[in-house]
């Protein structure tokens, strides 16, 4: 790990961590820098850390090879994720190897500083906002980013891709009594969160919330995954960046779902990436089958969720883990999801 810069408490706390993050070219350097918590420090000077680390530029990032001491706790919060050994707290990824998972996590963030700068900004702005404002935030990032070199370069090494073919029935609705039944329905595609079943989603959500003899909503996928997230052959076809952020939040499930809360449970299953676990993380209830995994890949492509995930996922797991999950694009599975509070049942079998 020494390519990866890493300060004491003290030095944190005297300001060693308040570097420009650009250099003269105006490019990012030095996008992660590890914070030493063993042994900890006086609680002024604890004090003093966690004022800097909330205004600092870069993403900081806790380590801690032993036990944390509880006088640490304040710092925890205001640090942008901690890898420890051993911890309960909510701020906190167990890991084994805290030194070599902080290395994991560095070179994520050299391959795209950008998105990774812009994922800690907007995690630490949206923690505060409602949801509705936050999910503006979120997207004027990733509108941003879709006018990056990051992403360009993801979309160049992507290639030409043909659009999807049309889908008859993207959406299937049916009522059961009180309650409406919505299922996303194109397996071919892995139910892809694309043009067309967007449009069929949102229009059954609306639905939802118009009639008020809805008392219930279920939301589940057909075939082999409830959702593999955004459709990657739409990627970058927008008209302008400013069109796609009035797509995103004015023709976007994330809102809808929000606003339906407790009255929606989502079920999933398969591997959920990007928005299939963005959009489903909104809902009141998210019943996992066992085999089920989750992923944020979008900071990999230069990106960073889209569909709603700073919003909706922080308020499950907090914007810590949530850093974790979208930096390294790791999976994760239905035990790790219910001990977070990213899925809220299980059930099935794998």
């Amino acid at each position: 790990m020494a390519d990866l810069p890493r300060v004491s408490i003290a030095e944190l706390a005297a300001g060693a961590a308040a570097l420009p993050p650009l250099d003269e070219a105006g490019r990012v350097a030095e996008p992660l820098m590890a914070v030493d918590l063993d042994g900890g420090a006086p609680d002024a000077v604890l004090a003093c850390a966690a004022a800097q680390a909330r205004d600092g530029d870069r993403l900081l990032v806790g380590i801690a090879s032993g036990p944390l001491s509880p006088s640490v706790r304040p710092l925890l919060a205001a640090l942008d994720l901690t890898l420890a050994a051993a911890s309960e707290a909510r701020e906190c990824l167990t890991v084994p190897d805290p030194d070599a998972e902080a290395g994991v996590l560095s070179q994520a963030a050299a391959r795209n500083p950008q998105a990774c700068l812009v994922l800690g900004q907007v995690l630490r702005i949206t923690e505060a906002l409602p949801a509705a404002a936050a999910l503006e935030a979120e997207s004027f990032a990733y509108s941003t980013l879709l006018g990056g070199p990051e992403f360009g370069r993801w979309l160049g090494a992507r290639g030409d891709r043909p659009p999807p073919p049309p889908a008859e029935q993207p959406v299937i609705v049916r009522r059961d009594g009180t309650r409406l039944l919505i299922t996303l329905n194109r397996p071919e595609r892995r139910n892809a969160y694309g043009r067309q079943l967007r449009d069929a989603l949102t229009d059954a959500l609306r639905v939802a919330l118009l009639d008020p003899a809805v008392t219930g909503v279920v939301l589940d996928g057909a075939g082999p995954c409830f959702c593999s997230g955004g459709d990657l052959a739409e990627f970058g076809t927008a008209p302008d960046l400013a069109t796609a952020h009035f797509v995103r939040t004015r023709a976007g499930a994330a809102r809808l779902v929000h606003e339906l809360g407790p009255r929606i449970q989502a079920r999933v299953h398969g591997p959920c990436a990007g928005a299939g676990i963005e959009l489903a993380a909104f809902a009141g209830t998210v019943v996992a089958e066992a085999g089920t995994t989750f992923r944020l890949p979008e900071v990999g492509m230069g990106l960073i969720p889209g569909a709603g995930g700073t919003v909706s996922i922080p308020r499950r797991i907090g914007r810590w883990r949530t850093l974790y999950l979208a930096l390294t694009g790791h999976r994760i599975d239905v035990a790790t999801a219910l001990a977070w509070g990213l899925a809220d049942a299980s059930a099935g079998h794998g």
